[in-house]
């Protein structure tokens, strides 16, 4: 526990995060691969280059700081990316690094400002930190090795269909080389597939969200091919369109995840997608039918037309279901699509939209799509009155903001 003295020490040190932040956290990169390039092989490198992971270390930091003496209150947040440390192998062992390195960048960005007294408060704090994050993860990491049909780190699994469901998107489906059980997942987790690609210095982890509902003697993950392969995001989603064909084996660690449909609710539930974030609405669609047929679900994807739009008729199967109503936005939709009115909507899904054919008052809503659509979503639901405790999205990466 950390005495007041340094409590009030870290508080003070809350503006110049905040102003200073993706400063410092940009520097502890610099600093920490620089000195352990070992640990590229568990980072991501997309997320990197695009500033992105640096932004949301960034804003744990500044939280962290904000509610030193009361931790609970980001306890969430600890746990969301705790799922993602399990999911990426991150072990007690990594946090003195990282404790170092993030030390020397605040020295290093702050200069005389980072007095000693200020830099032995903030070490006294992220042992702090550290210890809360290690504490929860361990029991992350014995509850997905030893449930049902659960395994540690990566294991391997073999490539037992490849199917293209649309121009950008395919989906694999992964069977376990042992051909032992596999273990059970909630709707809206994911995966981590770890790739040793020829030609790369190191290994690259991307997490994908399982597209298909539990229960199965197999997991399935719809990836969308990036565009380009300059970045590190084009060049692991081209490899896995590319270079993955039915019979090679990847590697896998057990499904992780906090953004997860709760089953336990029975009140009317609105499923909203944009491009390939259909994946763990997908997971949660099939869930609902499954194990509650008479929740009332509203499914809503928006894509920019049907060369795109991945998995459609298999929302269309389900939604013959009498608790099941199912909308298509095309924003730019082709000539065909209009003649075989392929879609319900042209545009975006707007506020005045869900409005007029949603239950507002009392239904549970989850989202996931590019940032631009989520934070139309989020901002329209905000206005139309929704309580935050029923707002639900993913990001896919670091956490990020929507407002």
């Amino acid at each position: 526990m950390l005495d007041q003295k340094n409590i009030d020490i870290i508080k003070s040190t809350v503006p110049v995060l905040e102003m200073h932040g993706e400063t410092i956290t940009t520097r502890f990169y610099q600093l920490m691969f620089g000195n352990h390039p070992e640990l590229l092989n568990i980072f991501n490198h997309a997320n990197q280059k695009q500033g992105r992971q640096q932004k949301a270390l960034a804003g744990t930091v500044y939280a962290a700081a904000m509610y030193i003496d009361n931790l609970e209150a980001i306890l969430p947040v600890v746990k969301q990316i705790a799922h993602k440390h399990r999911s990426l192998g991150i072990k007690p062992e990594h946090y003195p690094i990282v404790g170092k390195h993030l030390l020397m960048a605040i020295k290093d960005v702050l200069g005389d400002a980072a007095t000693d007294e200020i830099i032995n408060a903030w070490a006294e704090a992220y042992g702090v930190i550290a210890d809360a994050f290690i504490s929860v993860e361990a029991e992350m990491y014995d509850e997905a090795e030893h449930q049902r049909g659960g395994w540690d780190g990566f294991r391997q699994f073999i490539v037992e269909r490849k199917v293209k469901e649309s121009e950008v998107i395919t989906s694999f489906y992964l069977k376990p080389e042992d051909q032992r059980e596999i273990a059970s997942f909630m709707p809206g987790q994911y995966i981590s597939i770890k790739l040793e690609m020829e030609g790369e210095k190191f290994t690259h982890i991307r997490q994908y969200s399982l597209s298909d509902a539990p229960g199965n003697d197999y997991y399935r993950i719809s990836v969308k091919r990036e565009a380009g392969t300059a970045n590190p995001d084009g060049m692991v989603s081209n490899y896995l369109h590319d270079n993955v064909t039915e019979g090679d084996i990847l590697k896998i660690s057990a499904p992780a995840g906090d953004f997860i449909l709760d089953t336990e609710k029975t009140n009317p539930v609105v499923l909203l997608s944009g491009g390939v974030g259909l994946t763990p609405m997908l997971s949660m669609l099939k869930t609902v039918v499954e194990v509650q047929p008479e929740r009332n679900v509203t499914f809503v994807h928006a894509a920019a037309n049907s060369n795109v739009h991945a998995l459609r008729d298999e929302v269309e199967q389900i939604s013959a279901r009498d608790n099941v109503n199912s909308f298509v936005f095309y924003d730019s939709p082709t000539d065909e699509d209009r003649l075989n009115e392929q879609f319900d909507v042209e545009g975006f899904v707007t506020g005045d939209w869900i409005k007029d054919h949603v239950s507002i008052e009392d239904a549970e809503f989850y989202f996931c799509g590019p940032v631009p659509f989520m934070k139309s979503i989020n901002r329209s639901l905000k206005e139309l009155g929704v309580d935050e405790s029923r707002i639900h999205f993913e990001f896919f990466g670091p956490k990020g903001n929507l407002e």
